[in-house]
């Protein structure tokens, strides 16, 4: 049995996952930005929730206590999922500092909060798995989301350090490059055969972090996708409209 914390349990996809570490017997922790939504998601899990909480993650002071608050709950931690995130306005952030500085909150910031005091607890005790949900928008610059997509960016950099520094410590990281998913985040987007699920890209989620991979894409097709868009000469990309379009 697992000792797992979820950060951004009220979203979709991490309700789907936590569903799934629910089924197999694992203790949860479960904080959500959403207190109906997690409440829902809670009820999901049933008797594997061991406790859950409600904050705002871009209130970076409390991400530690959150943190720690997780570990005392279930008496120590095995696994941390943090799967929460914010597309934003991109449109806004072209128009004002201040929402793209919120974009960077929602996206990067927050996420850092909890990794500096995940990853050192999980060193000092020698063992224990991270995940993190980034998105394939990191990985190149498109005018319809490109200060969501560095935000995602930087925070893939940002894992890649985390995890070369913890190498042999024991402690996985696990960068999680999310194509776009059919869930209430996207409702507004026109969707295609690209889309993928929340119930299937939680299952893909759950099994990388548990073999520890370094870097996935989920769904995996993104995995064969992204080399090529990332490889299109500039010139050639913006003549693409169906790729460098709003």
């Amino acid at each position: 049995m697992a000792r797992v914390v979820i950060f951004g349990a009220s979203s979709a996809i991490a309700t789907e996952a936590a569903r799934l570490y629910a089924a197999r017997g694992d203790r949860l922790h479960l904080v959500g930005r959403s207190a109906p939504k997690l409440a829902a998601t809670v009820a999901a899990c049933g008797p594997a929730v061991a406790s859950s909480v409600s904050a705002d993650f871009t209130d970076t002071a409390r991400s530690a206590p959150l943190v720690e608050e997780a570990v005392t709950a279930l008496g120590g931690l095995d696994v941390a999922l943090i799967a929460h995130g914010w597309l934003g306005d991109q449109l806004a952030t072209e128009r004002r500092f201040e929402d793209a500085a919120a974009v960077f909150q929602a996206n990067l910031l927050s996420a850092v909060a909890l990794l500096i005091p995940l990853a050192n607890h999980l060193q000092a005790q020698g063992h224990g798995k991270l995940g993190v949900i980034t998105s394939v928008a990191g990985e190149r610059g498109r005018p319809r989301n490109y200060t969501y997509g560095a935000a995602k960016g930087a925070l893939g950099l940002y894992l890649q350090g985390l995890r070369s520094r913890l190498y042999g410590s024991g402690v996985t990281v696990t960068t999680l490059k999310l194509g776009p998913v059919d869930t209430p985040m996207t409702v507004d987007h026109p969707k295609n055969l690209l889309f993928g699920t929340a119930p299937g890209v939680a299952r893909g989620i759950v099994a990388a972090v548990e073999r520890g991979a370094a870097e996935v894409y989920v769904p995996w097709y993104w995995g064969a996708i992204m080399p090529i868009v990332r490889g299109l000469p500039e010139p050639l990309f913006q003549r693409l409209s169906f790729l460098s379009g709003r």
